[in-house]
């Protein structure tokens, strides 16, 4: 299988990026394909709701910025995992702009090899996840119907521990 993951940390030796690389070890070990994009490293710019995309670009955006990255592999991705530390109940900026620019690739209809997605999240609470999981369900799972493989949270102490770098390397291996 071929996997996308988008991670949304700009830290890269943060909570994040260690569940990140503990769910792409396990995955690459079962044979699978793992393609990270650290997100806060890239130049991607907020959508313009501009329509470009949906009518002269038939499909492209008018931006040519490091999402052309993204959408060459999100195009070739079975799965797309979603990655980030929560910032005021969401994920962060960097992520969200992305995201947000799946409006040209993946509406009106997802990329054809899309069917399955997964979400990490860190963050210090665990009361802060539900602004990041409603836009998981709504976005994800109901409007482009992908198969829910699961939201793997971790918070507090939980980072970085080895019981849920465990779980994130065993949830990658056992993937189908």
């Amino acid at each position: 299988m071929r996997i996308l993951v988008l991670n949304g940390s700009p830290r890269p030796k943060g909570n994040t990026k260690q569940m990140v690389d503990a769910f792409r070890s396990g995955a690459e070990s079962a044979g699978h394909r793992v393609d990270v994009i650290d997100v806060c490293r890239k130049k991607i710019a907020g959508c313009l709701a501009c329509e470009y995309c949906h009518t002269k670009g038939n499909g492209a955006c008018v931006q040519k910025d490091d999402m052309q990255e993204v959408y060459s592999l999100l195009g070739e991705a079975d799965m797309l995992v979603i990655a980030s530390p929560i910032y005021y109940h969401g994920v962060s900026g960097q992520l969200k702009c992305t995201l947000d620019r799946f409006y040209s690739a993946a509406y009106p209809r997802k990329p054809r090899n899309l069917k399955k997605v997964a979400m990490i999240l860190s963050s210090g609470d665990p009361a802060m996840y539900d602004g990041a999981m409603f836009s998981y369900k709504g976005d994800f799972l109901e409007y482009l119907g992908l198969e829910d493989m699961g939201a793997f949270t971790a918070y507090g102490m939980e980072n970085g521990s080895a019981s849920k770098l465990k779980e994130l390397r065993d949830f990658g291996k056992n993937l189908k």
